[in-house]
């Protein structure tokens, strides 16, 4: 049982193990003060909703309450191990200040009221535009935290009900490139690999994936084989000297928007000395002769005049990777929210094809989530996509969606892409969005441009709903606040990064009024009255298990197959990765292990898209570069970023993560020891540039670019010359400002200064690329010493 301090050492000791073999056992538990084992009443089963890797756990109750959380051995996930956001953060659960009541807006100002006048609001506008404007008025965007039973339920009233194709999630903000790179090379949403890669593979590849701080057991585990018998070889993609870099026997540490650049040159390497495998290439790819002929001129030379990255060490990479027997290849938002990111992520895809590195024990991709729900918010429908991964331009995938919910298909929005989230805020701004409902998000602080983002949710015409925890900067603009249970509160299942569905168990009530998520989504939809095509209810369900069970039906011989699956036997045991069936009844640890049927035409859930335009490739192209359903080796050409940097704006912007922090700290930011570890914003650069600028560590500075600006205490880090990093999880609830920062005065926000701007094939949006300046604002008050989030070298303090 480790018992370390979780805050100072966010990996906890070492349980070193060889190739091949199982990853030991090692039980993390954290309860509350005074409280001991004995003193637990009940355990709950569930997972961690605070990141994407899935740990599972049980949640200790006494009293009604939640008084800890312990890991669960049995899973083949953590294997009994929790992060620090795991151990600590149960208790914003029990925050003073969560919202209890339904809030609505009169005379300009937020007061409590019942439900049924919330709810009677929300109906009646959503009424009055469906009659006045129709369904395109309408939009939603929700969350990467909800549970499957929630997304599913809101996808079929978005989709059928209401009819509008303006539904996403704030997934888009952090892993829409993964689902459009998968899309783009093999056919279909889903990970390819599985965490149990880990214990097999020669070679881990770290593309822009700062994997000890966001998904710390996922590290844990990776620590653990570097301290075993016959380590891995790491190679790491990062502009920062994050913990992962310190390790890695290469670290690459490119100039920010030139990944493209950098893998085409590794492309280019395996290529030219010999480290493909044809038979592979031959048997399972097409576009792979379009490949070579497109990085031919892609020298180490030429990417390290464009990413200032020595072409020895890019040598030296693609040495590595070629030589691997066994490659485990991760990617995140270092590649996800650059320039060019759906291009980069692709050829991350293409150095497995082309290798063919896939489908076998350690030789995995994982295009990685940063979210503990986003593969069910892709699967199930609710980031606009069609549910169970079908094609929208497939007229055949749209009958089959209509006849599962008993609908005409064209009550389905399928005569065009689906709104991703950036498109539906330019629609509000723009007018012809009329109502958006928001939940479990804080667009007012994740989004980029703020003050734009502001005003948009401000706008008297615009009638905003937002469901949630807490009363958010979002929240605080909203015209009706629906107050959410949240995790511990209510059933459900979620998937993590690598397929793996967990079942999480209601432990508590939820406090005073506040309603499942599931439930506010059943009663709106109960009060709309949606209808199928017989007069019956369109959603039949009630409770959690009969939206699993409508959610099977509609997952039955897609890709994302949760036809073995439920929730008994989900309980009790360990999290199963889909598909899972009666043929494959104890879930699939790899696919493609066979080929990519799922890229076949007739099959695929996209046609794909153009990698610099993102124009949309049509069935008949498809068809004919595709006939029989290979994996697709998709080329890119560098193009140069957006937004450079110039003689008034120097350095290149860069936003990221700490360990101790998830998202807007609408949660982590009410635990004492997470916060107390990372309590304000700060803005890193390196040694170089801040003895260029005479600043040094605690100076207060002020980081401006063309959108605006913020003001941080100063950390000098190992990043490379010409970056300044700032975290994006501070905004204004905890401060004076309330909302948002006070007129005239710089925020801390780091979204303040990001540009509204994102990739053309997963649109989302580039919070990597945005040229800044940096000035200094005020000498440090006094000597600072070392912290433990990150400015002193011992966890690091960003991803």
């Amino acid at each position: 049982m480790d018992s370390s301090d979780r805050i100072a050492n966010p990996w906890g000791p070492r349980t070193p193990y060889a190739p091949g073999s199982p990853w030991p056992v090692r039980t993390d538990m954290h309860l509350a003060e005074g409280i001991t084992e004995e003193d637990v009443e009940r355990w709950a089963q569930s997972a961690s909703v605070l990141h994407s890797n899935g740990d599972a756990m049980d949640i200790a109750v006494r009293g009604g309450r939640i008084v800890g959380v312990r890991g669960r051995a049995v899973d083949r996930v953590n294997r009994g191990r929790l992060g620090p956001k795991d151990l600590y953060g149960w208790q914003a659960n029990h925050a003073p200040d969560r919202l209890t009541r339904p809030l609505v807006r009169e005379n300009g100002r937020l007061v409590e009221t019942d439900w049924d006048t919330a709810m009677a609001r929300v109906v009646s506008r959503t009424r009055h535009l469906l009659d006045e404007r129709g369904p395109g008025a309408v939009g939603f965007y929700t969350s990467g935290q909800l549970f499957l039973e929630e997304y599913y339920t809101l996808a079929v009233l978005a989709h059928a009900g209401i009819g509008t194709s303006h539904l996403d999630g704030n997934t888009r903000l952090c892993t829409a490139t993964a689902a459009e790179a998968l899309k783009e090379s093999f056919g279909s949403d889903g990970q390819p690999g599985s965490y149990e890669d880990v214990d097999h593979a020669d070679t881990i590849a770290l593309f822009g994936h700062n994997v000890a701080e966001t998904q710390t057991v996922l590290w844990m585990r990776m620590l653990d084989r570097l301290e075993g018998a016959d380590p891995p070889r790491l190679v790491c993609v990062d502009p920062r000297s994050t913990p992962v870099a310190r390790r890695a026997d290469v670290h690459l540490a490119p100039r920010p928007g030139t990944n493209v650049a950098l893998l085409n040159a590794l492309l280019h390497e395996i290529i030219r000395t010999g480290r493909t495998d044809r038979a592979y290439i031959e048997a399972h790819t097409v576009g792979f002769d379009e490949l070579a002929s497109r990085v031919e001129r892609c020298t180490p030379a030429w990417a390290a005049g464009i990413c200032d990255v020595p072409a020895a060490q890019i040598e030296r990479a693609a040495e590595i990777l070629g030589d691997a027997r066994r490659l485990l290849s991760t990617v995140l938002q270092g590649v996800y929210q650059s320039h060019q990111a759906s291009a980069a992520a692709v050829q991350v895809n293409n150095l497995h094809l082309v290798r063919g590195m896939l489908g076998r024990p350690g030789c995995g991709l994982l295009q990685m989530n940063g979210q503990p729900t986003a593969q069910n918010t892709r699967e199930c429908g609710a980031d606009g996509d069609l549910p169970g991964f079908r094609n929208w331009q497939n007229d055949q995938h749209v009958a089959e969606l209509a006849r599962i919910w008993n609908v005409e298909p064209d009550r389905i929005p399928h005569h065009g892409p689906p709104t991703h989230a950036m498109q539906i805020f330019r629609y509000a701004e723009q007018g012809s969005l009329g109502m958006l409902w928001i939940t479990g998000t804080n667009p007012a602080v994740s989004l980029p441009e703020l003050a734009r983002i502001r005003s948009i949710l401000a706008q008297e015409r615009l009638f905003v709903v937002v469901q949630d925890l807490f009363l958010t900067e979002t929240a605080q603009l909203a015209d009706v606040v629906l107050p959410a249970a949240t995790w511990g509160e209510k059933t459900g299942t979620f998937t993590n990064t690598d397929r793996t569905v967990h079942l999480s168990e209601k432990a508590v009530e939820p406090p005073g009024e506040a309603r499942p998520d599931l439930n506010i989504f059943l009663d709106f939809a109960a009060r709309m009255d949606f209808r199928d095509k017989d007069g019956g209810p369109l959603i039949g369900w009630h409770d959690p298990e009969g939206a699993f069970a409508a959610w099977q039906r509609c997952s039955a011989g897609r890709p994302c197959d949760y036809t073995g699956l439920s929730h008994d036997r989900l309980r009790g045991g360990s999290g199963i990765q889909w598909p899972c069936t009666e043929e494959a009844f104890d879930g699939t640890a790899r696919l493609h292990s066979d080929g990519f049927a799922h890229a076949h035409p007739d099959v695929c859930e996209s046609y794909g898209k153009d990698l610099v335009t993102g124009a949309t490739v049509t069935p008949v192209e498809y068809r004919s570069l595709n006939p029989d359903g290979k994996a697709v080796i998709k080329a890119a050409e560098y193009l140069p970023p957006h937004e450079d940097t110039s003689p008034d704006h120097p350095l290149q912007l860069i936003t990221g993560r700490t360990v101790y922090h998830f998202h807007t700290r609408t949660k982590t930011g009410r635990v004492p020891e997470l916060n107390a570890a990372a309590p304000d914003v700060w803005a890193e650069i390196s040694p170089a540039e801040a003895a260029a600028q005479g600043l040094s560590d605690g100076d207060l500075v002020q980081v401006t670019t063309p959108r605006g600006a913020i003001r941080a205490r100063l950390r000098t880090t190992a990043v490379r010359d010409g970056v300044v990093f700032v975290p994006f999880h501070y905004g204004y609830w905890d401060t004076p400002a309330g909302f948002r920062p006070a007129d005239d005065v710089p925020g801390r926000a780091a979204n303040e200064t990001t540009i509204t701007d994102w990739d053309p094939v997963s649109k989302q949006p580039l919070y990597k690329t945005a040229a800044a300046r940096l000035t200094l604002v005020s000498r440090r008050d006094a000597p600072r010493s070392g912290t433990v989030d990150g400015s002193d070298g011992t966890a690091g303090s960003g991803a």
